[in-house]
């Protein structure tokens, strides 16, 4: 019996950037009806494979075929009309659009000159009956979840025909259960017939969903093979190249004097409405207290008013004893406080700075970076060369541009310059979203060294696996209140997640329904 012939074939894909060959030879098989994830490290060159298969890059040398048959994709048009979808990582929906007009967008029913909204919704709702992506066609995108956004991107993709979905990164800004949710849509959409490109970074959830993995170290593929029978720690080995602590091995924590309170806070949010209600904490030099719960619960707005970000309408936030609510965030920096802010792009990063300007932000405005009016080129280079060797940031040079660099080392660069700052307080909040497993173990070192340096950590993660690894106090934010409280040994899965989801208060009392 002949094999089957697989629906997209890439033969020797080699793609040279200035200064790095992002892929080398690859070749990678796609068959329909599977779930292929494609491991590796940050920067190994996942994306940008992907973003030939696309169209979004010509490759160097090298084939595409589909079906057989050689292709040539000239831009992104191209690979969709020959049945390629892609849902990016950071999603490109117009967010003042509702769910219909994104879906349909380009490509909309007509009814002479005019856009027929009677026959986009019913299209937009027969897809989404179909596949079992139940959306509402007349929500606008600003209102609804980030997991209601993504199964609009897939939903965008299934419109225009999609027979292959890549999915890069999609579980890196999904809560626990949309993450499960989406896994349910994979395996809809491949007993359908389709093919999906699962580019992950999370093992546990590649061997859960996936059917194959194929592995890219350093720009080269280095096998690939069935998920069946593959163990965690041979994947972590197979993308870093060397053997990974997957579990956080760390001491009892000693707690020292407060160094955040927290003291009947409260906040609106970008709405207007109450986001923080009475919010009261203390983080202790020499430890790590983790905030769970599920978005949208306060966390962010918590974070932006201790980090100076947000205004609170009332109480206080001391670090040291000095009061910092409400000052700009200089000052609150000066009072002794870093902060990896949860999105780099947007919040930690100016992207079309180099990775020198980048690394010096805190610090451009004094000695010995400042050179009168002027940035001090050599010393400013050679400190981000020492902190890039330091936080192995994968990049060309120091004078390549932030937006050039991978999700991952962007996230290093933050975190390298954030923890060189030897705050007395550092905020890390979603410290390792979108880090391959070899960065996930540095970073998470990292902060534990801190703690053991007698930093007080305040840890805001959506992954419970993190904050049952590294937090000494868990405490679960639900509707803009502390709910809970908890220590490492007596944390469990179960019990935070009945009071992420207000199941339970402080006290054990049951939530009324």
């Amino acid at each position: 019996m002949s094999t089957p012939v697989p629906f997209v074939e890439m033969r020797g894909i080699v793609k040279r950037f200035p200064g790095v060959v992002a892929n080398d030879n690859i070749d990678l098989d796609i068959h329909r009806g599977e779930i292929h994830a494609l491991l590796g490290e940050n920067g190994a060159g996942k994306s940008t494979l992907m973003n030939i298969l696309y169209g979004l890059y010509k490759p160097d040398a090298g084939e595409i075929r589909i079906d057989g048959q050689v292709v040539h994709f000239s831009g992104p048009n191209m690979a969709i009309r020959h049945g390629i979808g892609m849902v990016h990582q950071h999603f490109m929906l117009v967010e003042p659009f509702t769910v219909a007009e994104n879906i349909i967008l380009g490509n909309e029913p007509r009814q002479g000159m005019k856009l027929d909204r009677r026959q986009a919704i019913a299209k937009v709702e027969e897809l989404s009956k179909k596949y079992n992506l139940h959306v509402d066609p007349h929500a606008r995108i600003a209102d609804i979840s980030v997991g209601m956004q993504q199964r609009v991107e897939i939903l965008k993709a299934l419109y225009r025909g999609a027979e292959l979905l890549i999915l890069d990164e999609p579980t890196a800004v999904l809560t626990p259960q949309e993450a499960d949710e989406l896994i349910v849509t994979m395996r809809q959409l491949v007993a359908a017939g389709k093919s999906i490109i699962f580019i992950s970074h999370k093992l546990k959830e590649v061997l859960r969903s996936c059917d194959k993995v194929t592995v890219i170290r350093r720009g080269k593929k280095i096998t690939t093979l069935p998920t069946a029978g593959a163990s965690m720690n041979e994947l972590a080995a197979l993308m870093v190249g060397r053997d990974v602590q997957l579990t956080v091995s760390k001491t009892p924590a000693t707690p020292g004097d407060p160094v955040l309170k927290v003291e009947n806070l409260q906040a609106l949010n970008n709405r207007g409405l109450p986001a923080l209600r009475d919010v009261s904490f203390t983080v202790r030099a020499g430890e790590i207290v983790g905030i769970a719960g599920v978005e949208g619960n306060g966390q962010t707005e918590l974070v932006e008013c201790i980090s100076g970000l947000r205004s609170a309408t009332s109480g206080r936030i001391e670090v040291n004893g000095q009061q910092v609510a409400n000052l700009p965030p200089r000052q609150v920096q000066e009072a002794g406080v870093a902060h990896i802010p949860q999105d780099r792009q947007k919040h930690g990063l100016v992207l079309d700075f180099t990775v020198a300007e980048n690394i010096i932000m805190r610090k451009y405005f004094q000695p010995p970076f400042c050179q009168g009016l002027f940035i001090h080129q050599r010393v400013t280079d050679e400190y981000a060369d020492k902190l890039v060797a330091k936080y192995d940031v994968r990049t060309p040079s120091v004078q390549t541009l932030a937006r050039s660099l991978s999700g991952g080392n962007q996230q290093k660069v933050i975190v390298a310059r954030e923890i060189e700052q030897n705050p007395d307080l550092l905020i890390a909040a979603q410290p390792t979203r979108g880090l391959d497993v070899g960065a996930i173990e540095f970073i998470h070192n990292q902060l534990l060294q801190q703690r053991d340096a007698g930093k007080a950590i305040l840890l805001v993660s959506l992954e419970l696996d993190e904050i049952m690894a590294l937090a000494d106090r868990i405490l679960v934010m639900y509707e803009g209140q502390i709910v809970g409280e908890l220590s490492d040994a007596e944390a469990t899965e179960e019990k935070i997640g009945l009071l992420m989801v207000g199941e339970q208060r402080k006290g054990g009392d049951t939530v009324a329904n």
